[in-house]
């Protein structure tokens, strides 16, 4: 037999795991909070004509609107998309994936498998969009979260695994706030 196959992963054991799994819900959470500061900011800015119709000059003057008629064109299409309800859906849309990443958040953190399947789900879901998103637009700080979210993949996808085989049934499900 091969002895390699009864040994766990250090990452899987105890107070580890654990751990592991709330820094992973925390982090679900704090991209929850900064989808709901900017959906209350898109819906804020898209209530508010006079401050929106502010900013549109004060960038049409800061880069001489006047002398380019492709910018001119460029500004004017988005104030048009802006006022016919973008900003709207958008702030809409991040509201509801706060929604989706605040629920998979506590669930993790409270350890229940329905939240690490959901993760799962979502998160490996818009990787494919990660990467379009890396591939045109190359950046550090979207190459870190892609990392990120193929790490909580992989990590939650061992833990269900290890959860599911027999040895680890006759455990209870340790309590994320107990300490041995």
């Amino acid at each position: 037999m091969r002895e390699h196959a009864h040994h766990e992963l250090a990452i899987l054991q105890g107070q580890r795991r654990v751990r592991f799994l709330k820094i992973i819900a925390l982090f679900k959470m704090a991209k929850g909070a900064l989808l709901l500061l900017l959906g209350g900011s898109l819906l804020f800015l898209n209530a508010r004509v006079a401050w929106m119709d502010a900013i549109s000059n004060w960038a049409a003057d800061e880069i001489l609107l006047e002398h380019s008629k492709a910018v001119r064109f460029l500004l004017n299409r988005l104030q048009d998309a802006l006022a016919g309800g973008a900003l709207r859906a958008t702030a809409f849309l991040a509201f509801l994936y706060c929604v989706v990443l605040f629920t998979e958040g506590i669930g993790v953190y409270l350890q229940k498998r329905w939240a690490e399947w959901l993760m799962i789900c979502a998160t490996a879901a818009l990787i494919p969009l990660e990467i379009r998103h890396i591939w045109h637009r190359p950046g550090l700080v979207g190459f870190l979260i892609f990392l990120a979210n193929c790490f909580i993949v992989w990590f939650l996808w061992l833990v269900l695994r290890r959860d599911r085989s027999p040895r680890h049934h006759s455990q209870p499900h340790q309590l994320a706030g107990t300490m041995h």
